[in-house]
């Protein structure tokens, strides 16, 4: 049952936010709208529904942290990229420490309990 109603919430919200991807521009930052989003919400959905609002609350603080984490990565190889123009695979498996770093050092100074 649940995962009829996470492909359900899902293939909703991916609509949804198809939608604002195709209205937002350029077109290529659209993407960000399609899949991440979606999984959280109808993650959080159901989590909700299971282990309440308290539980919820720690699961997307998490999620946020993720963000933070895949934002600072994600500057630093566009800036790799446009500074010395590598290869884009190379650049974004060497740069993955810093996803990895950056994520262990929220974790460490607001998630950790």
């Amino acid at each position: 049952m649940d995962a009829i109603l996470r492909f359900l919430i899902g293939g909703l919200v991916v609509s949804v936010f198809a939608i604002l991807g195709d209205m937002i521009k350029p077109e290529s930052l659209g993407g960000v709208f399609a899949a991440a989003p979606t999984i959280a919400f109808a993650t959080l959905s159901l989590t909700l529904h299971k282990h309440g609002a308290a539980y919820i609350a720690i699961e997307a603080r998490s999620m946020v942290a993720g963000a933070i984490a895949f934002f600072v990565y994600a500057c630093c190889v566009s800036f790799i990229l446009v500074r010395w123009r590598p290869k884009s695979l190379m650049a974004a498996i060497t740069l993955m420490p810093v996803w990895f770093a950056t994520a262990a050092a929220i974790w460490a100074l607001w998630l950790r309990r």
